[in-house]
């Protein structure tokens, strides 16, 4: 009889406790690079993405792979700080012709950016055809340049990403008043008697460093992911420059991790792609849930101001209508408010229960009646249209029948300031270019 051994396979739990056990040196080394990486690239290139120049860090990565490859040709070695030195050299290369040609001819900045990225992606991917022909040694794996490997990242990878992390944070920290006024203001930076041609090519010194050294991790073609992704996403939490720096390292250290886990539990998946993917994820949950620009909180934002138009819309037209009647009048129907409104029957109901629900209008067999509050409320709404449409009509000189639609508007978002402001410029303050008294502030009619 012959016996079988079965060889189970670790659950998913099993693997995650064994990566964050940290026993795998490799997934260290990776967790560790793709961390630094994630940190140094994302608040670096929240500059980039400040001065609209987001593009560069996509055409400085395509530049540095002309340079990693003339470096492996002199020297045969594929030691990191000679492949940093060569892409760093070549992307330095990219960036002033960037810089150079739109101010020394009449090829706009995008068309510079296109020519010299194409230009020199093609000149190292030659170089690649080229080395692989080479009968030399240590020459497999440059190709992995174009996409990254993180699994192939050795302790020297490590050191040197360390490196150029601490340099890029160290930097932005010293400087970061004086990047701050150049990415915002150049104009008024030399009016201070700021060197910004020093801070300019510190700058750039620091962005070709993060996207040089993140080569190995990410590759060529997704290295403009890492640097403008998270900065994007940051934007949607905060407008403050620090905070959203702050934020954007936050959400590259995150990605980093996320993506090494991935990587680890199934090594079919490389770590670069699914970094950015990641990042790709987060900034799609930062734009829809974000507490201060996501667009859900935008979308019950404009929700509720249609619900708050709507409403003082209606009360508006009730005080209408009770003016009508000298104010003898209480009780109006559907027919009476659609008659003045167009609203339709749907909407004009919904927003009558939402007013009674606070206790604005009361409904009876008699029809609907403002309370005291929604009296108050409408007389003050109607105040602040017939003042703005007064101010139309004298200081800017529209035509009555200009005015209205103008006011239609600007009434619901008018302060008592504002509307104090507004009675002190106006020459007369008792009635409308249409002839119809301005209520007093405490609902009074002069």
């Amino acid at each position: 009889m012959q016996d079988w051994t079965v060889i189970s396979q670790p659950s998913t739990w099993e693997l995650l406790l064994d990566f964050w056990r940290f026993e795998d040196m490799n997934a260290l080394w990776v967790l560790m690079g793709s961390v630094l990486l994630g940190i140094s690239a994302s608040i670096i290139g929240g500059f980039a993405f400040l001065r609209k120049r987001s593009l560069v860090g996509d055409a400085l990565a395509h530049a540095a792979l002309p340079g990693v490859m003339m470096a492996f040709l002199l020297f045969e070695t594929r030691d990191p700080v000679v492949m940093f030195l060569g892409a760093l050299t070549s992307s330095f290369i990219g960036f002033f012709i960037i810089d150079w040609l739109p101010k020394n001819t009449k090829i706009k900045p995008d068309a510079a950016l296109a020519i010299t990225l194409s230009f020199f992606f093609a000149l190292g991917l030659m170089l690649l055809s080229y080395i692989q022909g080479l009968q030399v040694e240590n020459k497999s794996g440059l190709d992995k340049i174009l996409f990254g490997q993180a699994a192939a990242m050795t302790q020297d990878d490590i050191t040197l990403l360390t490196y150029v992390t601490l340099f890029v944070l160290l930097n932005v920290a010293l400087f970061f008043q004086k990047l701050r006024l150049i990415a915002f203001n150049t104009q008024y930076a030399r009016s201070l008697g700021i060197s910004v041609k020093f801070y300019e090519f510190l700058l750039a010194l620091l962005i070709v460093m993060s996207v040089v050294v993140g080569l190995q991790l990410v590759g060529v073609v997704l290295m403009a992911a890492v640097l403008l992704t998270p900065v994007a996403a940051a934007r949607f939490w905060s407008d403050q420059l620090s905070r959203i720096l702050i934020i954007a390292g936050s959400l590259g250290a995150l990605s980093a991790v996320i993506s090494t886990q991935i990587s680890y539990l199934a090594p079919a998946m490389p770590t670069g792609p699914w970094m950015v993917v990641s990042l790709a994820s987060l900034f799609l949950l930062s734009m829809l849930f974000a507490p201060n620009k996501g667009l859900l909180k935008r979308f019950l934002e404009q929700k509720r101001l249609r619900q708050k138009v709507s409403e003082e819309n209606v009360l508006r037209t009730l005080y209408k209508l009770n003016e009508q009647s000298n104010f003898t009048r209480r009780y109006f129907n559907l027919p009476d408010i659609q008659a003045l409104r167009a609203i339709p029957i749907d909407t004009l109901k919904k927003t009558l229960r939402s007013l009674g629900g606070k206790d604005l209008v009361v409904e009876s067999t008699k029809g609907y009646r403002m309370t005291d509050t929604g009296m108050e409320q409408a007389t003050q709404l109607t105040r602040r249209h017939r003042l703005w449409e007064s101010y139309l009509n004298q200081q800017v000189e529209l035509t009555p029948e200009q005015v209205h639609s103008q006011a239609e508007r600007i009434e619901h978002i008018l302060n008592e300031e504002q509307e104090q402001q507004l009675e002190a410029e106006l020459r007369d303050r008792h009635s409308d270019p249409h002839g119809k008294p301005i209520p007093e502030s405490q609902g009074e009619i002069k």
